[in-house]
């Protein structure tokens, strides 16, 4: 039985520490698994019948449950497929931690075929569909399938969840290291909320990808 498996790989101290960091979900959903140790499982049994049967099956119980989901959901080849799994999945995913973990591999290799969907994440009600939607720009569209449209998308985005401003956040500071002369009108016109705008500039500053004179210009930015 899986939930057998994944508690003979608990780690009591791990847990404790790694539900801390997880506000949005019980502790007691949190059995205490290491990643690495969780990935190297899920690609073992993503080889057996049980992986099938399992990527059917929401929502589940425990949030290493759900990162498991995620891994398998990583290891799927078939785009189409991929695509249908995730869509099944996000609904159910409550928290930063497994959202930010599911990247599935075969989408790096469909991108034009992704960004409808990635567009219409962007408009969902539920956060970390959201907050999946603009990883996906973060990750796959900021470099050569780059459009500036997409700023402006993000952009548009209008949230109180502190989960989806601080993923926003991340955005425009990776596109100021990517696709500086598009995104630096975004903060010199002040065209973010507030939180977005600050977090922004200083996620940035944090950053080794921008000059000294760059940060030194986000500063003046910055709102007080």
């Amino acid at each position: 039985m899986l939930k057998t498996q994944l508690f003979a790989m608990q780690d009591i101290k791990y847990r404790d520490f790694h539900a801390k960091l997880m506000p949005t979900v019980s502790k007691d959903r949190v059995i205490g698994i290491r990643v690495p140790v969780l990935r190297k499982f899920s690609k073992e049994f993503f080889k057996t019948e049980r992986a099938t049967s399992f990527l059917d099956t929401l929502p589940h119980t425990y949030f290493e449950e759900d990162n498991v989901h995620a891994f398998l959901i990583e290891q799927i080849k078939d785009f189409n497929l991929c695509i249908q799994k995730t869509e099944a999945f996000l609904p159910f995913i409550d928290n930063w931690a497994t959202c930010d973990m599911l990247r599935p591999k075969v989408f790096k290799k469909h991108k034009k075929e992704l960004l409808p969907y990635v567009l219409r994440w962007l408009k969902s009600n539920k956060t970390y569909t959201v907050r999946f939607g603009i990883g996906m720009l973060l990750s796959f569209y900021l470099s050569e399938d780059f459009d500036p449209s997409f700023l402006k998308e993000v952009s548009k985005i209008q949230s109180d969840e502190y989960y989806i401003n601080m993923m926003i956040a991340w955005y425009f500071a990776t596109a100021l290291a990517l696709q500086y002369e598009h995104t630096i009108p975004y903060l010199a016109e002040k065209k973010l909320p507030l939180f977005v705008h600050n977090k922004t500039i200083q996620k940035a500053i944090e950053s080794y990808r921008l000059s000294k004179e760059t940060k030194d210009y986000l500063r003046t930015l910055k709102i007080k």
